[in-house]
């Protein structure tokens, strides 16, 4: 087998005897890297400092990414206006926060006679969002209810959320060029 030394240079080819025993030297382990290599390659070092340092780089990893959640929006096919932008409010604040919206429209009754109904209120959630997210599932009947899906679009969310700086930027010069005129 090829043996690495704790610093990295390369010691050789060796039995795994002589191996061990380089290891024992050190007063290190001897820690199999690529057992599929022809011949396959060992390294001498600390297995415990190796275990617990690529444990700590999982860890940071996982603490760096982002689970996506599956947000509900809940309408009917009469939903007033207000409830509906009230409602894609919450959906917009879902989507630039990274989690996916599923819009449902829900029939009670009778209303499942007009499907026309909830396929009008889904493009109007379409019209709603599509500035910031893309449609992963179109309208589709499960049941009695009627649903869409939005997963939110990484490059639409940063023009979006630059737009928003940009304007709250302009607002905070016009209100100190109004203070400005104020006090002069």
């Amino acid at each position: 087998m090829r043996v690495v030394a704790p610093d990295g240079e390369a010691l050789g080819i060796m039995s795994i005897g002589d191996a061990v025993a380089r290891a024992e030297d050190y007063q290190l382990d001897l820690v199999e890297i690529a057992p599929t290599a022809d011949p396959p390659v060992c390294k001498i070092m600390n297995y415990g400092k190796f275990k617990y340092e690529k444990a700590k780089k999982e860890k940071d990893a996982k603490k760096k990414q982002h689970v996506m959640q599956l947000k509900e929006i809940k309408l009917h096919p009469k939903t007033d206006d207000h409830d509906l932008n009230f409602k894609l409010d919450h959906a917009r604040k879902f989507l630039l926060r990274g989690d996916r919206v599923k819009a449902t429209v829900v029939f009670r009754g009778r209303e499942i006679t007009h499907l026309d109904f909830g396929k009008e209120m889904l493009d109007r959630v379409d019209a709603g969002l599509l500035d910031i997210a893309q449609k992963e599932l179109s309208a589709k009947m499960e049941g009695r209810n009627m649903t869409s899906m939005y997963v939110p679009d990484k490059v639409k969310v940063k023009e979006y959320q630059r737009k928003l700086e940009l304007e709250e930027k302009k607002k905070q010069e016009d209100e100190n060029n109004n203070n400005a005129s104020e006090e002069a």
